[in-house]
């Protein structure tokens, strides 16, 4: 009987300590409901974000172009009217560089008249051609006065030659004395005379002569050619006016690849698999309009060169709008009775 109470009193304490464990558990179980609702509802708030934000840049990306072109970059950057005024200062820079308007350009002496001239001659020599230059003064070359009458008839002839490696050295001098004697050369001062220098040569000749004289023709010819004058005038003054004329005997031939062999091409591999040039005239004579030589001096400094003056003057003409004229009188190798040259 005494052990009912004791009993009794377990069974108590066992449910009270029960009761006491739970209420921590609930309190847990509770914040933990809460916690998870909060990141629940986070996430579908990010969710529904994201499905915002992607139809915004979908409307957006709808409307925008799907490559930015550079205009769309230069107003971006307010820059048109900028490109604008560049554009046209560029344009008024090339016409004025192309009608002689160049920073110290001063018109060569040579010309008597205001008008456009016929032609403007340019015979190119050697230091040691001294002799073949008084022959030519001799023969069909005017010298004193009467090549001050020439030019009032608009031809203007003139030696073309550049400059020793050795500035000033004997040779500069013997052709300074012999131009103060008889007027009628061209010095090109920025061009050094070298064999190997020749396309160089023609391409600061045709620039010099459309920048000094203003004609409708320029004539390039070697000093190993005699000239029939009045045949040139008249083969010349029948072409006036005539703009993008390409005049000469027209030819192409092998491009030799061996090295030491005569007339290498050192960058033959850049003719093709057949290996031959292009057509082009032959350098002993050749006729170029105005508006070609102001192209020869416009583009001066990105003219590629070649081996050799002909070659390399043909190369120009390929890439402008240039009426090819193969004229036979200017073969002066060939047979004709009318023809206008002759090797010398």
């Amino acid at each position: 009987m005494e052990t009912l109470p004791t009993t009794s009193t377990m069974k108590r304490g066992g449910r009270s300590k029960g009761v006491q464990t739970s209420k921590p558990s609930l309190i847990m179980a509770f914040f933990s409901c809460v916690a998870w609702l909060y990141v629940a509802g986070r996430l579908w708030q990010d969710a529904e974000n994201r499905n915002l934000l992607a139809s915004l840049l979908k409307k957006n990306s709808a409307q925008r172009p799907k490559v930015l072109t550079v205009e769309d970059k230069l107003m971006v950057l307010g820059c048109r009217d900028l490109e604008r005024r560049i554009v046209e200062a560029e344009m008024e820079l090339t016409l004025a560089k192309s009608q002689g308007y160049l920073k110290g350009q001063l018109q060569q002496s040579g010309s008597s008249s205001d008008r456009r001239l016929l032609a403007v001659i340019g015979v190119h020599t050697g230091f040691g051609s001294r002799l073949k230059r008084n022959v030519f003064r001799g023969s069909w070359m005017p010298r004193g006065d009467a090549l001050k009458k020439l030019e009032e008839r608009g031809v203007v002839i003139r030696f073309v030659i550049g400059r020793s490696a050795n500035r000033g050295d004997s040779l500069d001098r013997n052709i300074d004395e012999e131009n103060r004697s008889t007027k009628d050369f061209l010095i090109l001062e920025g061009h050094e005379e070298a064999q190997e220098e020749l396309p160089k040569k023609a391409k600061i000749f045709f620039s010099t002569a459309v920048q000094n004289w203003d004609a409708d023709f320029y004539v390039k010819v070697d000093d190993n050619i005699d000239i029939d004058l009045e045949g040139l005038i008249d083969l010349l003054d029948r072409r006036r006016g005539q703009d993008g004329a390409y005049v000469g005997c027209m030819k192409s031939g092998q491009v030799i690849t061996e090295e030491g062999k005569p007339w290498y091409e050192p960058e033959w591999w850049k003719f093709g698999d057949e290996k031959t040039y292009f057509r082009h005239a032959a350098g002993s004579l050749v006729i170029l309009s105005k508006n070609l030589a102001q192209y020869i001096n416009i583009n001066s400094v990105s003219l590629k060169t070649y081996a050799y003056d002909d070659t390399s003057l043909g190369s120009w003409m390929m890439g402008i709008q240039a009426t090819y004229i193969d004229d036979s009188r200017l073969c002066c190798s060939s047979i004709r009775q009318d023809k206008v040259c002759s090797l010398a």
